[in-house]
């Protein structure tokens, strides 16, 4: 949950873990459902306190994960349900929108982007996507999918190798410390690109053969990093020009991963890259509280 003022400016945001069993990939959606049940209440008292002062405007909610005919997923419905109750308790807006345009507005106002014209990599566990997006009146997003993977998410592929090495799931903040201690290029991984379409599995499946042979740890997962950040390069260095683009801006729970960020944009010759602040590449609720409150008060400006 979070909470913006008129002007977009952070008031106050709070998250929580799903709670993963260790040596696991994530929860089933009544797990999911029922973590989100028990936790929100709390979590809303705590957000609660910083409206002492001021009043709410309007409330928004992820209602499904992305804008598109038929995306449904039932975790959703929970803070459908709640936002739903805390509007029309107080007789607000409620401002349906999804997690995808969640993440992407986090990005763009967390790297201090305007309006415009951006090309984005949506990466995370659930999702690996290219996207066309453009803000068009405030807070209205067109987006329009160009590329992605095939088979395995970015952040799946670190998962799965993640908690191979025993690390807590999701796996990505760790795999990023132990990669620091890698040594560049000691092992490649397989790169399986055509055009703006990328596999994952099969570097996957490679990157655990490695593992069970013994490959150091902190080796590998630097190698899986220079794997997902060079499939990205090859999605994107298929396209025409970058200058239809204001700019390539990643965001999603991967995006919050250093390495990956700065040697893409170094290997993008002619492309502005930017990524979601680390602190919330991987949060959904401050995007869309911005969001919403660019739809409520155009005026407040990008």
């Amino acid at each position: 949950m979070a909470l913006v003022d008129g002007r977009q400016g952070l008031i106050w945001e709070k998250r929580f873990s799903l709670p993963v069993q260790k040596g696991g990939l994530g929860l089933r959606q009544s797990e999911a459902v029922f973590a989100h049940l028990k936790s929100l209440p709390g979590i809303w008292a705590e957000g609660a306190f910083f409206l002492k002062e001021a009043s709410l405007a309007g409330v928004s909610a992820s209602t499904r994960p992305r804008p598109q005919a038929g995306s449904y997923m039932p975790v959703f419905k929970v803070g459908e349900a709640f936002g739903k109750i805390i509007a029309r308790t107080l007789d607000l807006a409620f401002l349906p929108s999804t997690h995808q345009e969640g993440h992407v507005m986090g990005g763009l106002w967390s790297a201090g982007l305007p309006e415009g014209r951006y090309l984005v990599w949506h990466l995370s566990g659930g999702t690996t996507e290219l996207l066309e997006v453009l803000e068009g009146p405030p807070g209205t997003l067109s987006l329009k999918l160009i590329g992605g993977t095939e088979d395995l998410n970015a952040g799946q592929f670190i998962d799965r190798l993640g908690v191979k090495m025993g690390l807590p799931f999701p796996a990505g903040r760790e795999l990023e410390k132990i990669a620091r201690g890698g040594a560049p290029g000691a092992v490649k991984l397989p790169v399986a690109v055509k055009g703006t379409q990328i596999s994952f599995s099969g570097p996957a499946s490679a990157a655990q053969r490695l593992l069970e042979k013994g490959c150091p740890p902190e080796d590998l997962a630097r190698a899986v990093e220079t794997c997902i950040a060079d499939s990205l390069f090859s999605a994107v260095n298929s396209l025409p020009s970058p200058e239809r683009y204001d700019a390539l801006l990643l965001v999603g729970g991967v995006a919050a991963n250093s390495f990956i960020r700065e040697r893409l944009a170094a290997r993008l010759e002619g492309w502005t890259v930017k990524g979601a602040d680390p602190r919330f590449a991987g949060d959904n609720a401050v995007g869309l509280a911005v969001q919403a409150c660019r739809r409520l008060n155009p005026s407040a400006g990008g």
